[in-house]
């Protein structure tokens, strides 16, 4: 018996969501009203739409299952029976996602619609290049492709996340040892002083006064910066807050760049591979903005696509927003020019890709030593203030 899903009121207006098995929608309708319910909405649930419900595929297993599905497509397997193969060859859960997109396509369904159809963590651009492929033969090309894009990102974030692990546990580390410090180790040796009745030297003042701080402030300090960070994360969530805070990143020096190379990047690739599989510009430019991060940037590629939808060529549009780096539109100038925008695009891609991987490694290669040294000076500051007290001690023993 199908199954529809409501969303009704009950007698006292309160909402009720939920499913509801019926013959027809006016069966179910009439099973609503028996129980006292009005219906707001009715929406049929499909078989293949209930398998679909709660898969979800890591990064890793989506990579394998377009990989594997360009391989057999090219080999000339019938994309139904593809999908049967690879059902049976893969782990439990890509499985399930697997039957779900088989039982769709046996149903009619296109394969870009029943990637749609299941949601995450089919996104945009890769139900965009599906569909190109789809309309113009070339399935198993474009999945190749799009194998290769996948993998590369996977390296990234697996060379971004190897590459942070070092920084991020020393930085931790060290956080620990000086709380550990300042709140059990000189509260004690503070006690220590105060018996020996002496005048304590500046730097021996200014830390107890430290760690006096810390020890009353600490657990208040510690409550306003998690009420900090959840008012935080609720601004974030509107999109005129994220567009301000997108804004200020772009205007911080050398660390707006380095989010405008990335998003350029990211923007460069997407383009190449989409105008590469015969999808036209403007779809391109379209699902394209979807793929970069900042609000800032993405409103600027939208203005830009009005302008090529306009007529106006694709570097001009790009250079009035102001937030692509110049290499980006001569390449891009030059690919309008010559017929070959893909080609161009794809070489932006791995130019900019280079250079903020360059930057990146810079930049931590830089933050380990000075992270060091930050961490050395604050050790000498608490190891010369608890040594100068006890050196007078000494002195005043002596005579």
């Amino acid at each position: 018996m199908p199954s529809f899903r409501y969303l009704a009121l009950d007698p006292q207006g309160r909402r009720r969501r939920d499913l509801i098995q019926a013959d027809s929608e006016r069966h179910a309708r009439q099973l609503l009203r028996e129980q006292g319910l009005f219906a707001r909405e009715l929406t049929a649930q499909t078989s293949t739409t209930r398998r679909m419900s709660g898969q979800r595929l890591s990064h890793a297993q989506l990579c394998e299952l377009t990989r594997q599905l360009a391989t057999l497509l090219g080999a000339g397997i019938p994309l139904s029976e593809a999908l049967t193969t690879l059902e049976r060859q893969l782990e439990p859960s890509s499985r399930q996602v697997l039957a779900s997109l088989g039982a769709a396509v046996a149903e009619g369904h296109g394969l870009a619609e029943s990637l749609r159809r299941h949601g995450a963590p089919f996104d945009t651009l890769y139900c965009a290049l599906v569909e190109a492929g789809e309309r113009s033969g070339r399935l198993a090309p474009v999945l190749e492709r799009l194998a290769d894009y996948l993998e590369q990102v996977q390296r990234q974030r697996h060379k971004a996340r190897t590459a942070l692990i070092y920084p991020a546990v020393l930085m931790l580390v060290s956080l620990i040892v000086v709380i550990g410090l300042m709140t059990f180790v000189v509260p004690r040796l503070t006690e220590q002083f105060e018996h020996a009745g002496r005048s304590l030297p500046l730097v021996t003042q200014i830390l107890i006064g430290l760690s006096d701080a810390l020890v009353v402030t600490g657990p208040w300090l510690l409550g306003l910066l998690l009420l900090a960070g959840v008012g935080l994360s609720l601004l974030l969530r509107q999109a005129h807050w994220r567009y301000r805070r997108d804004h200020l990143l772009l205007r911080l020096p050398r660390i707006g760049t380095l989010f405008a190379v990335l998003d350029s990047a990211r923007l460069s690739r997407s383009l190449a591979i989409l105008c590469g599989s015969g999808v036209p510009l403007l779809e391109a430019l379209q699902v394209g903005t979807a793929t970069v991060g900042n609000l800032c940037i993405r409103a600027a590629l939208q203005r830009a696509r009005e302008q090529v939808k306009a007529g106006i060529s694709l570097h001009r549009s790009l250079a009035d927003s102001g937030h692509f780096p110049p290499m980006l539109i001569n390449m891009v100038a030059s690919g309008e020019a010559s017929g070959t925008l893909p080609d161009m695009l794809e070489r932006v891609a791995d130019n900019q890709e280079r250079g903020f991987a360059r930057q990146v490694d810079m930049a931590l290669a830089l933050f380990e030593p000075a992270m060091i040294l930050m961490m050395g000076a604050i050790v000498m500051f608490i190891v010369l203030a608890v040594l100068l007290p006890i050196m007078q001690l000494n002195q005043g023993l002596n005579f």
